[in-house]
């Protein structure tokens, strides 16, 4: 079930946060960054992954805390080429793609609960009305809830119904 909510994802219940990026992000703003400062052993571990893997874009790649909290990274963006270099774009179609691998990894993985930002419509620079569509499709028959967060409220929890 997709639940819309406001509030600071990074105090979400959910057992995953799933984001967009790109292969090779710098994680160097909005969420990312937050992501970053708050768990710099998987901001390594991703540029270690990047570095050896040469992810596509429509993958997806997991990192687990160790408390169990998972950190989806979703590759939605063109890779971000040579030291210093930005990201390209979202594209419809490669949040398309990467929404099917996150549906198959939270199935596989077993979740029991998922939150996400509006995916590629900050940075990643597309319309939220062209990926919410894209949302319901690949995620609105799991059966776990899914938290969608439309409107960021720094430091406050949101209305979860775990």
């Amino acid at each position: 079930m997709i639940y819309e909510v406001a509030g600071d994802i990074l105090l979400t219940k959910a057992q995953a946060i799933a984001h967009g990026v790109a292969p090779n992000d710098d994680f160097t703003s909005v969420l990312a960054l937050s992501l970053r400062e708050h768990w710099p052993a998987m901001y390594k571990e991703f540029r270690h992954y990047c570095h050896t893997m040469h992810p596509k874009v429509g993958e997806v790649w997991i990192w687990a805390e160790p408390e169990g909290r998972r950190i989806v990274n979703l590759f939605t963006q063109e890779a971000a080429y040579g030291h210093g270099a930005k990201p390209g774009r979202a594209r419809v179609e490669y949040v398309n793609h990467t929404l099917r691998a996150l549906h198959k990894a939270v199935e596989s993985e077993k979740f029991t609960s998922l939150a996400l930002p509006r995916l590629a419509s900050g940075v990643g620079g597309l319309n939220w009305e062209s990926v919410f569509p894209l949302v319901t499709k690949h995620l609105g028959e799991l059966t776990i809830p899914i938290f969608v967060y439309t409107t960021f409220h720094k430091g406050m929890k949101a209305d979860e119904k775990i």
